[in-house]
């Protein structure tokens, strides 16, 4: 049995009985959910140069392996935020990870790259159905101040093992298996989330009276899908390429479209007021900066210890477990704790600095430099600036929204990830690139291949530090949330109440 949250008083208290004690083993459903998307995104990475022989796939074939699935899943992120509003968010979760697994199986059968392609982009689609469900249900189920702090800090340190965790697991399959099993590998982890959530998270109902809003969905879907891909062709072509152009300014027309069309919308797709909030805007902006920055030093500590270093994917994939380890240790021990007694800002700042004085230490990156001296200490200080600053940033951006927002509000979370991740790997790769060739050109010698590429992390690294704390400066004078001052509007103390208000 499950619960629905439309019974009221005493059948109500039952509900809350049965949901209160299943709410942790529905976290773990959640995370799993979660889980199979990030380690996706990471697993397929590494098993791409087998997918590429096997399958008698170009250089640009193979890109379009990863480009298909971020355009489908950053560009249809907020439709599938407000479906999972509409329809109700298990059931959104659920067809989300049922179509993964589908597409997954397609994707290990593909007999030519372009149904590889195919089967990406599929796993996309159903990423931007599944992705905003996850944390949605995360906030209905825990609307108190303590425990959701917690379960937010757990989430938090799943997404990000999830990384870690794909590298080792991408190494083993591809080493003792065969790269289809990257794709296979979501069959059971899917059958395990499903049977999991039928019976652990409720089921609250949808609103089916809402609107559609079609040209929100199209100018808002599409512009972002344009943003995305005008970055990763940045970072293919360079900046100044005419499609980069064209893609970005194609972005930016679709996207002022949108904005227009929401203010003027009776249902519109991504309400402003979810991101016209000083506080919810700026941790918005916040995850997104940070996630630029953050990712770049993840790309850095990869690209060094494989391309530099000369570390296989799996023994690379076991050297950044320690970042695992601490970013869970934050999350959990250091956020979720404090979280509830402290505001916000006053985690996330610090949050900010630890990040930004682990790319102070690739900044000192050479060609010879030791694992130990320099790679360890900066993926640890990357992990505690993580682990700390994106448990409150999750919590502001997600705080306060009405019920039936809680979808898309979660997918503006989603979204800003993607949109940042994009950037920080056009823009840093750019950068480095430019750096790398610069060095070339005035340096010769034996071994000046590996000094410009480690010269070109360098400057980079720097210039990812430049906006973590140009971020850290913007949270410590816009975000003035406190948890321990009565909100705007209140949440209930109790998941029945959450869940029957919807």
């Amino acid at each position: 049995m499950t619960w629905t949250g439309k019974a009221t008083g005493g059948a109500a208290a039952a509900g809350f009985a049965r949901l209160h004690a299943r709410r942790w083993w529905g976290l773990a459903v959640v995370a799993l959910s979660q889980l199979m998307i990030t380690l996706d995104t990471t697993v397929v990475t590494i098993a791409l140069p087998s997918a590429q022989r096997d399958l008698g796939m170009s250089d640009a074939g193979r890109q379009w392996v990863v480009t298909a699935y971020t355009l489908a899943f950053g560009g249809l992120l907020l439709l599938g935020g407000r479906i999972a509003d509409r329809v109700g968010r298990r059931r959104a979760l659920v067809a989300g990870v049922v179509g993964f697994a589908v597409v997954s199986g397609l994707g290990g059968m593909a007999g030519s790259g372009w149904m590889l392609v195919g089967a990406r982009a599929g796993q996309g689609v159903f990423a931007a159905l599944l992705a905003p469900s996850t944390l949605a249900l995360l906030v209905a189920m825990f609307p108190g101040q303590t425990e959701r702090a917690k379960a937010i800090g757990i989430y938090t340190a799943v997404l990000t093992a999830g990384g870690g965790l794909g590298l080792v697991g991408g190494g083993l399959i591809t080493s003792y298996l065969d790269w289809r099993w990257c794709m296979y590998v979501n069959i059971p982890i899917a059958l395990l989330a499903t049977a999991g959530a039928l019976f652990t998270l409720p089921d609250p109902p949808g609103r089916a009276d809402a609107g559609t809003d079609v040209f929100g969905a199209v100018t808002g879907c599409g512009g972002i899908a344009a943003l995305v891909y005008g970055f990763c062709a940045a970072g293919e072509r360079g900046w100044g390429a005419d499609r980069v152009a064209l893609w970005l300014g194609l972005a930016a027309v679709l996207l002022i479209v949108f904005v227009l069309l929401q203010a003027r919308s009776r249902s519109p797709l991504l309400p402003l007021r979810i991101v016209a909030d000083r506080n919810r805007g700026t941790a918005l902006a916040t995850v997104a900066l940070a996630t630029l920055g953050l990712f770049g030093v993840f790309l850095f500590l990869t690209y060094q210890l494989q391309t530099v270093m000369g570390y296989s994917a799996l023994k690379t994939g076991l050297a950044l477990l320690p970042l695992v380890a601490m970013n869970v240790t934050a999350a959990t021990w250091i956020s979720g704790r404090l979280l509830p007694r402290l505001a916000p800002r006053l985690l996330i700042v610090p949050g900010l600095l630890a990040a930004a004085a682990s790319l102070a230490l690739l900044t000192q990156l050479t060609p010879d430099s030791s694992y130990t001296a320099v790679i360890l200490p900066a993926q640890m200080l990357l992990g505690l600036g993580i682990g700390t600053l994106f448990v409150p940033a999750v919590a502001v951006a997600t705080g306060g929204v009405d019920p039936q927002d809680g979808g898309v509000a979660s997918a503006s979370v989603n979204t800003a990830q993607q949109v940042g991740a994009s950037i920080g790997t056009a823009l840093l790769n750019t950068i480095a690139a430019g750096a790398t060739a610069a060095y070339l050109s005035d340096h010769r010698g034996p071994d000046t291949l590996r000094e410009a590429t480690v010269h070109g992390y360098r400057v980079a690294a720097t210039w990812a530090l430049g906006i973590m704390l140009a971020t850290a400066l913007l949270v410590a004078v816009l975000i003035n949330a406190d948890p321990r001052k009565p909100a705007a509007r209140r949440t209930p103390d109790r998941p029945a109440d959450a869940l029957a208000k919807k």
